[in-house]
């Protein structure tokens, strides 16, 4: 079952407005006394980082990252995990990227015309570092984005693009100067409406100003080490600011970013519609490292072929009969230290953990960043932290000195068409233990392998992760439906702008100018610049 996408349209900004405004039933008094004209629409931004996430993310981004699979043949088989891309599926990247951009303009004219003299600055910094994160995502997605000049139309009437390029520099600017705003707001008595506000309306960090800076932080260095094929001189310089700003990074599991939402997302699209599944080479590494992540990550399987066993299933094949043959493959789960994420009724979506600043760090180490650190006390630390986030301690340190494990063979029962055996270029070799004598790309492999794994079940920036730096190895896919669009051997780099954008009111003759190539999945990003 999918669920249902928005279209993209003008902006809807005025009818959301009213919305709130009835919400409140209109009181000037309401929006007074408890700042709800801000806290409701702040809130609804962070609620929508998982709105229409099955085709916002899962059927592109979560599959290619390889953590998810489905047993779902959609469109009979040939759709966006056999590389034959459905518009009506991608649209939503871009439409929910409207409607949380949206909401922030709400909260700007909230701040405005109810609240005039009061200095929200606390409450709009929190505000831009949830833009970055939404713009960020949609530009990882499809290159160009509409970002610093969203509401603000050229002399034909549409709005432009940024490169992706150039929003990245943007993104950093912007962050750089929401930091300096929360580092000094939270050290002042004063803005105590700000203050006030943000903390009804904050659904990660109940209002803690130097968290929200931390995390602020954090970005920024994953950003900066996002450009590090694309601009390695401008990787190394903002990434040095973020490894020595006073603000600090997310380096302990206590100050996770993770938005309570209520039911997550994925309780429909797992549990209740059967239609996503565990990826395949999501458990052969686990399986292969004897891994006590695994299980937290995944549940046993219920087919009777593999009854109790724990198997995903491989990307872009012959589903044969669908949920029939396949629907009792493992289904995902996430069963952390502090609950369930994918819950019902207090889930959680995830931003950010401590466990991937380890890991950036442990990166910067490698390409001699300053500030960065000892490279194996950041890679051993990032493991030990996401252990910690799944609560999984018990043997790390045998976990950390296994230097033989390495990821396992796959074997589908149900069709060895699909097995991938023992010495196959497509399984790694990778190992656990870190080894100083190894070449720099096979330490960058080990760090982004465990760093991948960490990530769970955060596909966007896996699947991110995995096309800049080519790590983890990865599963072709076995049915290529592109047209020869996507090579099957380099795997699908971006997602196409769909026909809502091209007939939209934005740019779009100028996003595919800046985009430097076809519109179509086989064309590389900006920062997908390794060779």
């Amino acid at each position: 079952m999918l669920s249902a996408g928005l279209m993209f349209s003008a902006s809807n900004c005025t009818n959301d407005f009213e919305e709130i405004n009835q919400q409140n039933n209109g009181s000037p008094e309401n929006f007074l006394a408890d700042y709800t004209a801000i806290v409701n629409p702040l809130q609804t931004l962070q609620r929508n980082f998982q709105a229409n996430y099955q085709i916002r993310y899962n059927l592109n981004a979560d599959m290619y990252s390889g953590m998810f699979s489905t047993a779902t043949p959609f469109a009979g088989g040939k759709n966006n995990l056999t590389y034959n891309m459905i518009d009506g599926w991608n649209s939503t990247i871009m439409s929910e990227q409207q409607s949380m951009f949206n909401a922030s303009i709400i909260i700007d004219n909230a701040a405005k015309n109810y609240y005039p003299g009061v200095d929200f600055t606390a409450t709009l910094a929190v505000k831009k570092i949830l833009k970055i994160f939404v713009a960020s995502r949609v530009s990882d997605s499809h290159g160009p984005v509409v970002y610093s000049k969203y509401e603000k139309p050229n002399s034909n009437g549409t709005t432009d693009f940024d490169s992706q390029q150039d929003a990245y520099n943007y993104f950093i600017s912007d962050l750089t100067a929401v930091i300096a705003d929360l580092q000094r707001i939270n050290s002042s008595t004063q803005n105590a409406e700000d203050k006030s506000a943000l903390k009804r309306a904050d659904l990660v960090y109940g209002g803690d100003l130097a968290k929200w800076a931390k995390l602020a932080n954090s970005l920024k260095l994953r950003l900066a080490m996002r450009m590090s094929y694309a601009d390695p001189v401008k990787s190394k310089q903002y990434s040095e600011q973020a490894l020595t700003s006073s603000a600090g990074l997310i380096t302990n599991n206590t100050d996770n970013a993770l938005i309570s939402v209520t039911k997550h997302e994925f309780s429909f699209i797992i549990y209740e519609w059967g239609d996503c599944l565990i990826g395949a080479p999501l458990v052969t590494y686990l399986k292969g490292y004897n891994d006590p992540r695994l299980s937290a990550y995944v549940l046993p399987a219920t087919d009777a072929a593999v009854s109790g066993q724990y198997i995903g299933i491989r990307q872009g094949i012959d589903l044969l009969n669908g949920k029939s043959t396949y629907g009792g493959y493992s289904q995902p789960q996430a069963k952390s230290a502090n609950g369930d994420y994918f819950s019902g009724t207090d889930g959680k979506f995830k931003l950010f953990t401590a466990a991937e600043t380890w890991f950036l760090k442990a990166e910067a180490s490698l390409r001699g960043y300053s500030g960065a650190g000892d490279i194996q006390t950041n890679y051993t630390t990032g493991i030990t932290q996401s252990f910690g986030e799944w609560g999984k301690n018990t043997n790390i340190t045998n976990y950390l000195a296994d230097n033989t494990s390495i990821e396992a063979p796959y074997v589908d029962p149900k069709n060895t068409a699909n097995n991938i055996a023992s010495g196959d270029p497509q399984l790694s070799t990778i190992t656990i233990a870190w080894n100083t004598t190894d070449s720099n790309e096979r330490k960058l492999e080990r760090i982004i392998t465990q760093k991948w794994l960490s990530l769970y079940p955060n596909g966007p920036e896996a699947w991110a992760e995995q096309r800049r730096t080519g790590y983890p190895i990865l599963f072709k896919i076995k049915q290529n439906d592109s047209g020869n669009l996507i090579d099957t051997n380099i795997m699908i780099r971006r997602i196409p702008y769909t026909n809502s954008t091209k007939n939209s009111l934005f740019n779009y003759a100028q996003a595919l100018q800046q985009l430097g190539g076809a519109d179509n999945g086989g064309t590389k990003l900006w920062w997908d610049k390794k060779q």
